[in-house]
């Protein structure tokens, strides 16, 4: 039997904090991963908090097995040592059948859990998952006495939660959102690469052949575009927020740019930044151009109410691009909010 709806935002615990019923407003460009077991990597977090939107302590992949208590523990002494302001403090914990979870989340809840935005949730199979993250969360708010809910992000890295996906997005009022997870997603599907993220050089189509020249085209596809699709569906579905994961290939600037832009404009919010070069790109892609938002605003302009149809610039525009312009002008004044340079480009 399913919960009815009004008790979806009941709390799961006597004295936990009444859960959201909106996505606190918030930009989310890029995600940027810290070690917290690296000691200067932590000393680098006081001067990266006003250049990036989201700091993540990472636990879990990339930490070995013999770091992962130091890991925890950095990570709690990096949020009591800094003032995070408008920038987000989440963290990845261990996937839930491994040993080291339940001392993440109970420790870092006890420790930090007032500073702590989002739990970043890895390997996430089904709304049960959620389910026992959602409940143990309530438990121990109630216990610390939070004032507010931490809220959940399910990384999409297996087949089965790609089977599942729009049952994971509506399992919680806690849901943040969700992340593309290209590598764990490859293995569990068994698919033949071993790159995180990004194109492929073998996946692609051949055009028809050329009569004269006997010649043949190669266009390189996208190996991630169906499922960024089905995961922004169910985001937009749900009203939560799709994020591109990683890409691991620090040294193709262009190619992760690129697959950035692709998911921006399949409606992602951001994308994770594993190096400090990610960092301007995923600022650059995921703030709308300016010529676009100077668009969007004479759009917004000559139809106040969204209703009608107006010609600007030779190109016709109705309610259904009213829609599209008010969501890139509210983006723009978002990183406009934060960012003095980019407001001036685009006119606010």
């Amino acid at each position: 039997m399913m919960k009815l709806p009004r008790q979806f935002f009941e709390p799961l615990a006597i004295g936990a904090p009444l859960p959201m019923r909106e996505l606190p407003v918030q930009l989310e460009r890029m995600i940027h991963f810290i070690p917290p077991h690296i000691e200067k990597m932590r000393a680098k977090v006081p001067d990266m908090i006003n250049s990036v939107d989201v700091i993540l302590g990472n636990l879990e992949d990339a930490i070995p097995a013999d770091a992962k208590a130091d890991a925890r523990a950095g990570f709690i002494q990096m949020a009591r040592d800094n003032d995070f302001g408008q920038t987000g403090l989440w963290t990845r914990i261990n996937c839930l059948n491994s040993p080291w979870v339940l001392d993440d989340i109970t420790e870092i809840v006890g420790e930090v859990g007032d500073k702590l935005d989002v739990i970043m949730l890895p390997k996430v199979e089904g709304a049960w998952d959620i389910h026992y993250l959602d409940q143990l969360l309530a438990q121990l708010e109630a216990r610390h006495n939070l004032q507010k809910p931490i809220m959940i992000h399910a990384i999409l890295e297996t087949a089965q939660g790609v089977n599942n996906v729009e049952e994971i997005a509506t399992a919680s009022p806690r849901m943040h959102g969700m992340s593309l997870g290209p590598a764990d997603l490859a293995a569990s599907r068994a698919m033949k690469t071993t790159r995180v993220g990004g194109g492929h050089p073998d996946y692609g189509v051949l055009s028809d052949i050329d009569e004269s020249t006997a010649a043949r085209q190669f266009s390189q596809g996208d190996l991630w575009h169906y499922t960024i699709a089905r995961m922004v569906d169910a985001c937009a579905g749900a009203d939560i927020k799709p994020f591109y994961g990683p890409f691991g290939d620090f040294s193709d600037n262009e190619a992760c740019e690129q697959q950035f832009k692709n998911a921006f404009l399949q409606g992602c919010a951001g994308a994770w930044t594993l190096h400090p070069k990610q960092i301007d790109i995923a600022r650059r892609v995921f703030s709308p151009p300016a010529d676009e938002v100077i668009f969007a605003r004479k759009i917004l302009a000559a139809m106040p109410d969204g209703t009608g149809a107006v010609m600007i610039d030779g190109k016709m525009q109705d309610d259904a691009t009213w829609k599209q312009a008010r969501i890139i002008a509210d983006l723009a004044r978002m990183v406009a909010d934060r960012d003095p340079e980019l407001a001036a480009a685009y006119g606010f």
